[in-house]
């Protein structure tokens, strides 16, 4: 019962946190029937083979490359245009590369001649590595994807449709666009929070501040424990527009400090702040999804939810959640989260039985 692949073999390039999640996303959902980790890291590669986020591991370029459909550039922001260069002479004639990384005016001239297609998830954590990877971290998330003038309209809907099937929402931007937005969204946020961590760090009374730092100076902060070299490449790549942005912020503080005397000024000022902020559009995501979780192969055919619960009922196995990934042509995937983990091996016991191909997610 498993679904057709959209894609035959997949190269991720850089197995860490967003790598290592794309990883999962692709195995979770059948969306291709090998996933290739190549990484320099040889116990980055055990873990993520042992987590199932590939289904192979490589610590070098080699031949293997030219059956490679996609090849997903994973690595730090720094990175990305050397790898891609080390991989150049050993991809097929119809591999697509696309990328995750947090800059895309430099990759996306530098591999124009390479069938490349840029791309960002506008997903991540604190917390780095592929120990860290979860399909979930993808879930809902904007994904923007930044396509050169010249590229070729089947490639970009090639990556458009991976992207959706992994369950985040592709948006086209422009390179150059891409780089001015998230300047002031996320690398500006990242380099403020630095600058508040510093002023704990550098205070006479630096223990009694952190005892007293509460949920939002904590919300505030967060980004500043990233990985601090992938953060800095990020920022330093994206220099031009991040000063930019930091000049704007700095207009916009000195006239909150020049209208502290003015409590009427500030409230207005605060009250659009708060209806700004409430307009943002809200992401659901299962970054904390249940323990006792599995995704079900299904095909594409009527009355697969009602077979699957009834065969669960029948076996006394309570559902906690469930939710369908998606179903394309071809068939899909539906995430079911149980009760404990007797209640989950049970329900895997019983599915199989049905003739379901079960993954225990990760």
């Amino acid at each position: 019962m498993r679904p057709s692949p959209i894609l035959d073999t997949v190269v991720i390039a850089g197995v860490g946190l967003i790598g290592g999640s794309i990883g999962l996303g692709i195995r979770e959902r059948f969306l291709a029937k090998r996933v290739i980790g190549l990484d320099k890291n040889p116990e980055t590669l055990e873990a993520a083979l042992g987590m199932g986020v590939v289904d192979e591991i490589k610590l070098s370029a080699d031949s293997y490359l030219k059956q490679a459909d996609l090849v997903i550039l994973a690595a730090p922001v720094k990175a990305n245009i050397t790898l891609a260069k080390t991989i150049e002479p050993f991809l097929g004639k119809h591999t697509v590369i696309t990328d995750v990384g947090g800059v895309k005016a430099e990759i996306c001239k530098e591999l124009a001649h390479l069938r490349f297609i840029g791309g960002h998830p506008m997903a991540g954590s604190e917390k780095s590595g592929v120990l860290n990877a979860n399909a979930a971290l993808l879930e809902n998330a904007v994904w923007a994807i930044t396509p050169n003038p010249d590229s070729d309209p089947a490639k970009i809907s090639l990556i458009r449709e991976f992207i959706s099937h992994l369950g985040a929402r592709p948006i086209r931007i422009e390179p150059e666009q891409h780089d001015r937005l998230v300047a002031t969204i996320s690398h500006v946020p990242y380099l403020t929070a630095l600058a508040l961590t510093q002023l704990i760090a550098e205070d006479k009374d630096r223990d009694l501040m952190m005892l007293l730092a509460a949920g939002g100076y904590r919300d505030l902060t967060r980004v500043a424990s990233g990985d601090p070299i992938m953060s800095r490449d990020m920022v330093m790549g994206n220099k031009i527009a991040v000063k930019e942005a930091i000049v704007n912020l700095q207009a916009r503080l000195e006239h909150i400090q020049n209208i502290l005397e003015d409590p009427e000024t500030l409230l207005e000022n605060a009250k659009l702040a708060k209806q700004t902020r409430d307009s943002f559009p809200i992401v659901k995501r299962s970054l904390l999804p249940a323990k006792y979780e599995v995704v079900i192969a299904v095909p594409d055919k009527p009355g697969q939810l009602a077979i699957i619960t009834s065969a669960l009922g029948k076996a006394e196995v309570n559902i906690k959640d469930i939710e369908v990934l998606g179903i394309r042509e071809q068939g899909g995937a539906v995430r079911i989260a149980f009760n404990d983990a007797p209640q989950q091996e049970r329900g895997v016991q019983t599915l199989a039985n049905e003739g379901y191909e079960v993954v225990t997610r990760k």
